[in-house]
């Protein structure tokens, strides 16, 4: 097949963010597709692609994989005008893109939820077919975190619609954000679980560990690497690590990565007086990778927004697991049972959304038990290669890709769909 994959928020692995899309894209040309993999430019991301920009884009091929990057600007850091501006660009850049080219397939990998419209687009004007991915459920986070207006939201309403009614199959990476494409009027058959995964080369045992210069031999460090911004609730992790300091628990929090809130967070910081936590800028993922073999514990934060329990799977998540770091984290629903409630063994401990005390009580925990510490990070390791294995995975997002290809609406997909309980069961 020639398959159009539309992700603006691509990065290969030399880039700070996620590289689902490319271990996906990957998959699908070692099965014999022909891969165009069409993105903006994304704060952290890395293309893979040089040179300069013709008429507001380049392209290249990134191992198996062409690549099309245009010339738009779009991170955390921008406001919320800026980047839903960079979101409908990309749209329209894509929807030539998607009109001109001879496509088998789309692939419209949201967010943002805009992503849907040169698909829509493509469908409607030339009856091709395509696949819609949900990473998060649009409108649904913005409305629970009350980002837009009552406006807005009825609008990402129809789109949402639009993309799970049309769509030849839909892949959500949660049971919660399956719901939520059924609710938009997607065909139950037509909707498969593909989680997040685990990138066992990349993070894992004989990467070799670093640390950031002063930190003391004895010093246990808990690491954050994701966005800085109001859905990530950080402020709980300054809160956390005031508590910290005040018992002199030997523990340093360090927040890697970068957003909108990330200049406030610094000086508030730094205003607090936290010698127990700092900050480093987003970091390529192989140096992630040894950052992580550095530390001693993972951190995921959120806000205490409820949504969040089953609407959310984020990347870290699964990179600490990968790199058999043991985890803490301040939410329920998903990541909860998946830290403490796992058949394979409990590999974290998971505190009340926005229970601060709880929260430092857990980290402070695990820093004076380093048994504990060694036998949830065995877990962790455990998990990562028996049901989160991304290799695995991408060969069922591959298999639904297949699937959708004759675009027939109301098509079962065989199987129906992947339950995160058991990604390996046939």
């Amino acid at each position: 097949m020639r398959i159009l994959y539309l992700h603006q928020h691509f990065s290969t692995r030399e880039g700070a963010t996620g590289t689902r899309s490319l271990a996906m894209a990957e998959a699908l040309a070692a099965r014999g597709h022909a891969v165009t993999l069409a993105c903006g430019q994304y704060a952290g991301a890395v293309s893979g692609l040089s040179g300069g920009f013709r008429r507001g884009r380049r392209k290249g091929m990134v191992g198996a994989v062409r690549v099309v990057e245009f010339a738009i600007p779009c991170g955390n850091a921008q406001g919320f005008a800026a980047r839903g501006a960079a979101f409908l660009r990309y749209a329209v850049r894509a929807g030539g893109l998607a009109l001109a080219g001879h496509w088998d397939l789309i692939i419209a990998s949201s967010t943002p939820l805009t992503v849907a419209l040169p698909a829509l687009a493509a469908r409607g004007l030339r009856g091709l077919p395509f696949l819609f991915e949900i990473r998060d459920p649009w409108p649904e986070l913005p409305r629970a975190m009350g980002v837009g207006s009552p406006l807005l939201w009825q609008g990402l309403d129809l789109l949402a619609d639009a993309a799970c009614r049309r769509a030849a199959a839909v892949i959500a990476l949660s049971e919660g954000m399956a719901a939520t494409a059924v609710a938009h009027g997607a065909e139950p058959s037509r909707v498969a679980v593909v989680p997040n995964g685990c990138d066992l080369g990349l993070f894992g045992p004989g990467v070799a560990p670093w640390r950031p210069e002063g930190l003391a031999p004895e010093t246990v460090l808990a690491v954050y690497a994701g966005a800085h911004g109001p859905a990530n609730g950080l402020d709980q992790l300054l809160a956390a690590a005031a508590l910290l300091q005040a018992r002199g628990a030997p523990v340093t929090l360090l927040l890697v990565g970068e957003g909108g809130d990330k200049p406030r967070l610094t000086a508030r910081a730094a205003a607090m007086g936290l010698t127990a936590l700092r900050f480093l800028d987003p970091l390529p993922k192989p140096r992630l990778a040894g950052l992580l073999a550095g530390a001693q514990i993972g951190v995921q934060c959120l806000a205490p927004v409820p949504e969040f329990a089953e609407w959310t799977a984020p990347n870290k998540l699964m990179d600490y697991l990968a790199a058999g770091l043991p985890v803490v984290a301040n939410l329920g629903g998903r990541a909860a049972r998946l830290l403490e409630d796992d058949p394979l063994g409990r590999c974290g401990i998971a505190t009340p959304p926005g229970d601060t005390p709880a929260l430092a009580g857990a980290l402070a925990a695990l820093a004076a038990d380093p048994g504990r510490r060694a036998a949830l990070g065995a877990a962790a390791r455990a998990q990562a290669e028996q049901r989160w294995d991304r290799r695995v995975l991408a060969e069922r997002f591959c298999v639904v890709v297949e699937q959708s290809q004759g675009g027939a609406a109301g098509r079962a997909l065989a199987p129906a769909g992947v339950r995160e309980r058991s990604p390996r069961a046939a």
